[in-house]
């Protein structure tokens, strides 16, 4: 009878540690164990990651971050490929686990944004630091007291913690993990890493079409981007796209003496200042003609999207606004829509630096978010026509002597396409495969959005490659992204563990 007790128990152990097929599937209990239990080291392996320096302008940047990423992915027994477009290179990672078996492609970004150190409450963005809030201020504590113990409100500061080294380490730990145990994932898995998307990942979308065959796949899962504000595991399931423009408006040769021409020079400045304001009406909708063709939202539509545990009035308090602007009765639905931004203003100085001048020249940056309904090119040469009609004679440069003198009003104006905007059914065989892997681990604790309003390089993948894809979301919503003190809270790289080890090990129908 012992005997048989224990043949029993090792029979059980083995149906659940040894990954004997894509079938086999951990208990919830097993998954939170396991990642508790690999935290310690995940989470230094982490810190020693954001340890190299990432801005994508830099090639010796780029090249230290790969050669990291092949050594992690090399040790996970899986073959790694370097595809080269223009000099830069984009990492791709394969492990065939099942002879016949479904597989998912997983998008890591590796980049982040350009740092300014001066700016940043620690001695440098590269050199993680460990916080806690104490009396309503981050403080810093000693980081090495994550070896033997943790708060889940707890935060590492550094840049690219959360956008998006933290959702690339999770994954990778979940790996770490399953091969620790002798556990196989569900299904095959392939990586491509990028190292230039806060650039727009400019070489991605020929390094698609020139491997097409290699990085086929039945799904892509975009890890990056932030979580719903309520901080619940988050699926999104589109992303808007993007387009930037400068305009340049010109004065004087060169700024002037405000006492001696004040009431004599005209200060390119109001002129600028009432063009872009006539780009909105009072209650901030876009007044450019068919910015908003094509966008129709049914009831279905807005049923699903204001599913998303939030209200209208507690986000206008968490931003500090009294008034939201017309575009879409809810957050949500706002996201559905094509927005234009000023994202920045140049003139002259301010602050100490200030001085009694007439600006010789106004820099107005333009970014316009896009919706697949959106055609990109439509909708800058919109905005180019509405500076036109507002007087303006557009140059290439600077303008010459003789525009001067014949053109009262004289702008520059250029724009870029970037991302394309992108949008997967929420009820979808990969919106059910991942609601069912959430579900075993966080219940009804979770969030699915229709579309997220930041930009993602996922085009490449969904066209060239005809698969779905769902953006799977780790970090805090208030990681200050992009921004000095970027930050991502304890709890959610460990959640962020536990979201990728229940999603490796649940099969795909």
């Amino acid at each position: 009878m012992k005997t048989s007790k224990l043949f029993y128990t090792f029979l059980c152990a083995f149906f659940i540690f040894s990954g004997n097929g894509h079938t086999q599937k951990l208990s919830k209990t097993n998954i939170y164990e396991a990642a508790e239990e690999a935290f310690p080291t995940a989470i230094f392996e982490y810190i020693s990651f954001l340890e190299i320096p990432n801005d994508g302008h830099y090639p010796d940047q780029i090249e230290s971050n790969l050669q990291a990423c092949k050594t992690l992915f090399t040790d996970l027994g899986f073959e790694t490929k370097t595809f080269i477009n223009k000099g830069i290179p984009v990492l791709f990672a394969e492990k065939k686990y099942h002879k016949k078996a479904k597989t998912v492609l997983f998008y890591l970004q590796i980049d982040g944004q350009p740092v300014d150190s001066a700016a940043w409450d620690q001695p440098s963005p590269f050199k993680p630091v460990l916080k806690e809030k104490q009396n309503g201020e981050w403080k810093i504590i000693d980081i090495t007291t994550l070896k033997t113990d943790y708060h889940p409100d707890w935060r590492i500061f550094a840049r690219s913690s959360s956008d998006s080294k933290g959702p690339a380490m999770s994954l990778i730990s979940a790996l770490q993990i399953l091969q620790k145990k002798a556990i196989k994932p569900a299904f095959n898995v392939k990586v491509i890493m990028d190292f230039q998307e806060e650039m727009g990942s400019p070489t991605l979308p020929q390094a698609v079409r020139d491997n097409k065959e290699v990085l086929a796949a039945d799904m892509l899962f975009i890890m990056d981007g932030t979580r719903h504000v309520s901080n619940l595991p988050t699926l999104t399931y589109g992303a808007r796209g993007i387009a930037t423009a400068q305009l340049k408006t010109f004065g004087s040769y060169a700024p002037l003496h405000s006492g001696q021409y004040g009431n004599f020079a005209p200060n390119p400045v109001f002129e600028t200042a009432r063009l872009i304001a006539g780009l909105k009406d009072e209650n901030g909708r876009v007044t450019l003609p068919g910015f908003y063709d094509g966008i129709s939202l049914s009831e279905k539509d807005k049923e699903e999207i204001n599913k998303v545990p939030e209200s209208k009035e507690s986000i206008l308090v968490r931003i500090g606004t009294s008034k939201a602007d017309a575009v879409g009765d809810t957050y949500q639905e706002a996201l559905q829509y094509p927005s234009l931004n000023i994202r920045g203003l140049n003139a002259a100085w301010v602050g100490d630096e200030v001085r009694t001048i007439i600006p010789s020249e106004v820099i107005t940056e333009i970014d316009m978010r896009l919706v697949p309904e959106s055609d990109g090119t439509k909708l800058m040469e919109s905005l180019k026509k509405y500076i036109s009609d507002s007087g303006y004679y557009l140059v290439d440069a600077i303008p010459t002597a003789e525009e001067r003198k014949l053109h009262p009003k004289l702008a520059s104006f250029t724009y870029k396409l970037g991302s394309k905007p992108f949008r997967t059914a929420m009820d979808s065989p990969i919106g059910h495969f991942l609601n069912k892997a959430m579900e075993k681990v966080f219940g009804e604790q979770r969030v699915n959005m229709r579309t997220t309003g930041g930009s993602q390089p996922m085009s490449p993948f969904i066209t060239t490659l005809d698969i779905p894809a769902v953006s799977i979301r780790i970090p805090n919503p208030d990681n200050n992204i992009h921004a000095p003190n970027e930050n991502l809270r304890i709890g959610n790289f460990l959640e962020g563990i536990i979201t990728c080890l229940a999603i490796l090990d649940q099969p795909i129908d």
